[in-house]
């Protein structure tokens, strides 16, 4: 069954591309094959990588050795122990995000998945899960944005996708714009776990998806209900993290 699914899909391949050419994420030109960008863009793109803080993946000039934490972390700790993100924040990875957030665009969380496949550290038994939308936002959107980045990281990686695990019980307003000080109250009590699901998180790895990381309050709210929960460890791995004016992000 197995190979006679695999022929039928070499079979068609042609056919399909033809009809429905790959195109760039980005731009939209034809491209070789699915969830490739073109030249031009991926040149747009600013990929991040080491050399980085080990816990927020801030990126240094140069190296600075093993396991070194930028000011803000050392100041501050965030609840989450390891960020990494596929991309810095700018024109194009808005570009794409907002393609999949507000675009009717589900496939480029596929796209997406591989790009942030190769930052993902989990051991055997860790489960991802999406960062949550409240309830209106879905019905309005029709989907989260995040768990189906979950979802399709879960398909190349074997891992466990648990899209509800964390319940957002608070509407919060669109944070652009406030300070972080501002941030941190607006999704204070925003997020919850059910009690008869922190036996699924006890001692495990729990690893929080989302599309892109601006000041991490979200994500630090997620990380903290998460290991009141019984998580032994929370990381957070996104699309795209914001880079500049860091102080105000």
């Amino acid at each position: 069954m197995h190979a006679a699914t695999t022929w039928a899909r070499a079979a068609f391949r042609p056919i399909l591309d033809f009809a429905l050419p790959p195109r760039c994420p980005g731009c939209g030109a034809v491209t070789p094959e699915p969830h490739r960008f073109c030249l031009a863009c991926w040149q747009d793109l600013v990929f991040l990588g080491e050399p980085c803080c080990e816990t927020c993946a801030f990126p240094f000039a140069y190296g600075e050795g093993e396991a070194v934490r930028c000011g803000r972390c050392l100041a501050d700790p965030p609840a989450y122990r390891r960020l990494r993100a596929a991309v810095a924040y700018g024109m194009l990875s808005r570009k794409v995000a907002l393609k999949l957030k507000y675009g009717g665009r589900p496939g480029i969380a596929a796209t997406m998945a591989r790009f942030m496949e190769r930052h993902l550290e989990a051991e055997e038994g860790a489960i991802l899960a999406p960062v949550p939308l409240h309830r209106w936002r879905i019905w309005r959107r029709g989907y989260n944005q995040s768990a189906l980045i979950a979802t399709a990281l879960a398909a190349r990686t074997g891992l466990e996708a648990r899209l509800d695990l964390i319940g957002r019980v608070k509407s919060t307003p669109p944070l652009r714009g406030m300070g972080p000080h501002e941030r941190k109250k607006a999704v204070r009590g925003a997020f919850r776990i059910d009690r008869a699901r922190r036996p699924e998180i006890g001692g495990r790895t729990v690893i929080l998806v989302d599309d892109v990381y601006t000041s991490g309050a979200t994500a630090n709210a997620c990380a903290r209900v998460l290991k009141r929960a019984g998580a032994a460890r929370v990381d957070v791995l996104c699309w795209a993290r914001v880079v500049k004016d860091e102080a105000q992000a």
